[in-house]
């Protein structure tokens, strides 16, 4: 469906010059000549955005945009003025106008607002869309991102249990939920359980539930997690942290689909489908005697991962602008733009806190720059240092691509040693955690491993 553009001004050669820019671009372009009669032709028909001229005959711009606001608060107006003042313009943003174009204005300079506009749109577009698209809602367009949705396509409509690997903030959860809700346990309830979050002494009392007396402050009898997802399913986050004694229990629950609430000396059965996370190695933590062997290969059954976000620079941008937008209209504010130089400055930044540290530097922005341009200086201290020894780290040098001088086969066979050397020495050596980084499974990072003729140490 082609985008719908509402032009409102007295002159109608404005009208007709900006509706053949648009219409080259495939859009609809429809005009009006007051705010009267924008406004009735609102009422009557969909736009996706105004341009509207501030000086109009009976109700000027301004009183129009008001009336805009009142009555379609989410629709992006662009305000238009041949002689406008500084307070008009102001004006015109503080009551929510997205951006403000001065006549005469140039081909390039209509695309863009109108584009910018159109951007707003389709993002909420696609907002909505996620509330009920579980792999929608898994945002990214590089290609890890894209084998992610396909294996939770393939593995979410069947009964199996997933172990999902990925760093802190990767959005784990959200995969848990996909697989949830395309799977056939979708009408019952989703109960999670951060297992990190809880002490010790208390993670059984949570999973299987206590009676009455079974420990000290428990007056009275409790649920647990396993039992109120009955029929449903389970998400065990960081199971990593579970104490062997919780770990031999749940265990039980998978094998036999028994338990005993703490305290209690009768058994009570349960039909759960169980998915776990973790950000640590468990094959590491068998090893070393903190994670039991049977309840490792009773959970991952199918083991899916969520590639980090330093891996995907591609995507940063695109997730940056997805949330601004979610913020701001649940700020009710105009969402900030991004000027490019800050854009390639955030997609260079290694991101450490993952897609969650991406979240909350999308919030703070909103709230200090909306209605306005993020810039270089906009960005916080850690961002712009690491954009000052070039992308990703790496030092700057004089901009030049370091394999332009290669034939592309050889140029990306180097960039790839490159980025495996890197991968492997930042975790000496430690094959499983690589993989990660790079979004790879474990053995197929150990065939890139030979077949670039790098050193194998896991299986020198």
């Amino acid at each position: 469906m082609p985008d719908r553009i509402l032009v409102v001004d007295d002159e109608v050669n404005i009208i007709k010059s900006i509706a053949i820019i648009l219409r080259g671009e495939g859009m609809v372009v429809e005009g009006a000549g007051s705010g009267e009669e924008a406004l009735a032709r609102l009422r009557e028909e969909r736009f996706d955005a105004v341009l509207l001229d501030i000086n109009l005959p009976g109700a000027d711009g301004l009183e129009t945009l008001r009336e805009l606001r009142a009555e379609w608060p989410r629709l992006p107006v662009i305000m238009v003025s041949g002689h406008a003042t500084i307070e008009r313009a102001v004006e015109a943003t503080r009551l929510g106008a997205l951006d403000f174009m001065e006549k005469p204005f140039s081909r390039d300079r209509v695309l863009l607002n109108v584009r910018n506009a159109m951007e707003v749109v389709h993002l909420r577009q696609e907002n909505a869309r996620l509330k009920g698209d579980p792999l929608a809602r898994i945002l990214g367009r590089s290609a890890p991102m894209e084998k992610l949705r396909q294996e939770i396509a393939r593995v979410g409509p069947t009964d199996a249990r997933v172990l999902i690997h990925g760093e802190s903030g990767t959005g784990k959860e959200l995969v848990a939920r996909g697989l949830h809700e395309l799977g056939p346990r979708r009408d019952r309830p989703f109960i999670k359980l951060n297992c990190a979050a809880i002490p010790h002494e208390l993670i059984e009392a949570e999973l299987f539930g206590a009676v009455k007396g079974a420990y000290t402050g428990a007056t009275v009898a409790r649920e647990g997690r396993f039992k109120a997802a009955d029929r449903g399913t389970l998400f065990l986050d960081e199971i990593g942290d579970m104490s062997l004694a919780a770990q031999a229990k749940v265990l039980r629950v998978l094998q036999e689909g028994e338990y005993e609430p703490v305290g209690a000396t009768s058994t009570e059965r349960v039909d759960v489908r169980v998915l776990a996370a973790t950000h640590k190695d468990l094959r590491e933590g068998v090893a070393e005697g903190w994670f039991r062997e049977d309840l490792y290969y009773r959970l991952e059954v199918v083991p899916l991962v969520v590639p980090p976000l330093r891996v995907r620079p591609g995507d940063v941008e695109h997730l940056l602008r997805f949330f601004l937008q979610s913020f701001a209209d649940q700020h009710g504010v105009t969402a900030p733009s991004i000027h490019p130089a800050a854009a390639k400055l955030l997609e260079g930044y290694a991101w450490p806190g993952n897609v969650r540290e991406l979240m909350n530097l999308a919030e703070r922005l909103v709230i200090l720059r909306h209605g306005l341009e993020v810039t270089r200086e906009d960005l916080p201290a850690e961002v712009r240092d690491a954009g000052a020894t070039g992308e990703r780290g790496r030092p700057a040098g004089d901009g030049t691509m370091p394999y332009a001088d290669l034939p592309l086969k050889e140029a990306k066979e180097a960039l790839e040693r490159d980025l495996v050397t890197a991968a492997l020495a930042r975790h000496r050596g430690n094959v499983t955690r690589a993989a990660r980084d790079l979004g790879l499974e474990r053995t197929n990072l150990h065939k890139r491993i030979r077949a670039l003729g790098l050193r194998d140490d896991e299986e020198a």
